[in-house]
């Protein structure tokens, strides 16, 4: 057990959230931690929590229609303010560390000049990150992104494709800046 988890122990409060989000998520596993105030948001039931993930104050999680899904593996932080946004599908692995202020979206829109940007259709693509994934604050997840097993995400980037199997990756676009070592 990580430093980090053995300083936050289940309150209270994350013990009756737990109780009542089991009632309307998909799936909410053993020893789920949620801060004071998180939102799921439209479509809860389409959420699926694994064992022991941490889901931290004033963040956003969204399946933003009936058929959008949005999973978060075991042991996963999810930080503060982050906004996880799924119109198709949203997968994070196991022992991710996704920081504050994280933005996580599978869609955007059309940019036809032709008609207003406000009534353009919602163009999908699924997010996949792997296991032990780290993305640092700030970053920006855009649809069709695969960030495999081990991968960095410095702060600030903003990604998009397919990344590499334990890689470090940073800037807007993010780039491959190293290798783990």
């Amino acid at each position: 057990m990580t430093q980090f988890r053995k300083k936050n122990k289940r309150s209270l409060l994350s013990i009756c959230m737990s109780f009542i989000y089991r009632k309307i998520l998909s799936n909410c596993g053993e020893n789920v931690m949620f801060d004071s105030i998180v939102y799921l948001m439209r479509n809860p039931q389409n959420i699926k929590l694994d064992d022991g993930a941490y889901i931290k104050a004033n963040s956003r999680i969204c399946p933003c229609n009936e058929d959008a899904q949005i999973t978060i593996g075991k042991n996963t932080t999810i930080g503060y303010n982050t906004i996880i946004f799924s119109s198709q599908e949203i997968t994070i692995g196991d022992n991710c560390m996704i920081a504050p202020n994280v933005y996580i979206v599978d869609s955007d829109h059309g940019m036809n000049k032709d008609q207003l940007m406000n009534q353009q259709e919602n163009i999908t693509n699924k997010i996949i990150i792997g296991n032990d994934v780290w993305i640092a604050a700030g970053a920006v997840i855009l649809k069709g992104t695969m960030i495999p097993d081990g991968c960095i995400v410095a702060a600030n980037s903003v990604v998009k494709g397919q990344l590499e199997a334990y890689s470090i990756y940073g800037g807007a676009p993010a780039r491959k800046i190293g290798d783990r070592q």
